[in-house]
């Protein structure tokens, strides 16, 4: 996931005449995803379309064949909930989304990646660790989404050092029973194992790092810990899921909600926490306009933002100013400020948290902790 919010981040600044982004809903599983190539090619017919309204025949075969050598050999067995085409007359990229987007055209000088940098920003990502005395399995996740298991043809494993996931326990002697209450032997067997499995693990980690949920029964998962070689990463642990060696990953997901849960609550009460060290030293910004010019002058550390919550206004990026206005559809009015202000402090690499409606009510919903 942190992969994909930089491809779309840095998507986010390519300039196009036109830019192109183009959103297909599609289906992970046979025999659904059969409709899938239909559905591609009926955008790709709207899309070409309007291109031929709104501009020259060069400019419209440029972009189509930009398209057409990028999805020349799409798989769609492999596809998400959304396929995202973004592309200009110099370049084209897919991306398979895994979370719902409304089917939709969008020409413009930009590609539209924005609301898909505010659900990620939402969202908590994380990795599934499944542990058994013969079997490791690696599952990655978003809220209750499957992204992925991570698997043998994965790219981030390609470079890898160390064993690729799926782990198999091949340390075991024959006629072992492979428990770790049982002999000594097994104990030490099974202590190699897991060593080997943490090595991946903080290999992936440092590649790509999102917390860890551990999945297995209880002293198997004792016994991973004892070896671990960072135990920080590791937000909870879950002892109670079944076919942990070859069942669904997306029931492992379903299985670990509780503790996504309290980690989403954990990152509130952080922020909220830190909101308040931040007004003793009066560093806190909740005027929109100031919060706007702090974002601009690289003055912002946290931005707590009320879920949904989007306000229209004229921005000034020359004299950095931001006037609200009650007309979203006026000329030259920013329909979403706050998403203009997201942008800009997520490309400096600030940090977002989007809070509960309960959390940050009508009389501040947007709230800036500043660095000085």
């Amino acid at each position: 996931m942190l992969e994909l919010k930089n491809t779309l981040q840095n998507l986010r600044q390519v300039q196009g005449e036109p830019a192109v982004s183009v959103f297909i809903p599609t289906h992970r599983t046979f025999p659904d995803n059969e409709q899938d190539s239909i559905a591609l090619k009926n955008q790709l017919k709207t899309l070409e379309e309007r291109l031929a309204a709104e501009h020259d025949k060069r400019t419209v075969k440029a972009v189509m064949d930009q398209i057409d050598s990028e999805i020349k050999h799409l798989n769609h067995n492999y596809n998400l909930d959304t396929l995202a085409i973004f592309a200009t007359p110099e370049q084209a990229q897919l991306i398979r989304l895994p979370f719902d987007v409304e089917e939709r055209v969008i020409i413009d000088k930009q590609f539209s990646t924005r609301d898909f940098m505010r659900m990620l920003s939402h969202s908590v990502s994380y990795y599934i660790l499944i542990i058994t005395s013969e079997k490791a399995r690696l599952i990655e996740a978003y809220d209750d989404r499957l992204v992925k298991e991570i698997t043998e043809d994965s790219e981030r494993q390609q470079s890898s050092t160390e064993l690729n996931f799926p782990i198999i326990n091949t340390s075991l002697p024959t006629g072992s029973k492979a428990d770790p209450t049982g002999a000594s032997d097994d104990d030490k067997y099974l202590k190699e194992f897991l060593n080997r499995v943490d090595k991946s693990l903080q290999q992936f980690y440092k590649i790509d790092p999102m917390p860890v949920v551990l999945v297995g029964d209880g002293q198997n998962l004792g016994a991973f810990e004892k070896v671990c070689d960072n135990t920080n990463i590791i937000i909870g642990k879950v002892n109670n899921l079944a076919n942990l060696n070859d069942g669904d990953p997306q029931s492992f997901v379903d299985g670990v909600q509780e503790v996504i849960a309290n980690l989403r609550t954990e990152r509130f009460d952080a922020a909220k926490q830190e909101l308040e060290r931040a007004r003793d030293t009066r560093m806190v910004r909740t005027d929109l306009q100031m919060i706007y010019r702090s974002a601009r002058e690289g003055n912002a550390v946290t931005l707590l933002v009320r879920q949904g919550y989007t306000v229209p206004a004229m921005i000034d990026e020359e004299n950095i100013t931001l006037q609200v206005t009650e007309d979203p559809t006026g000329e030259e009015i920013t329909d979403d400020a706050v998403a203009e202000i997201i942008d800009i402090i997520s490309n400096q690499g600030g940090n977002i948290v989007f809070m509960p409606l309960e959390l940050m009510d009508d009389k501040e919903p947007i709230a800036l902790i500043t660095r000085y």
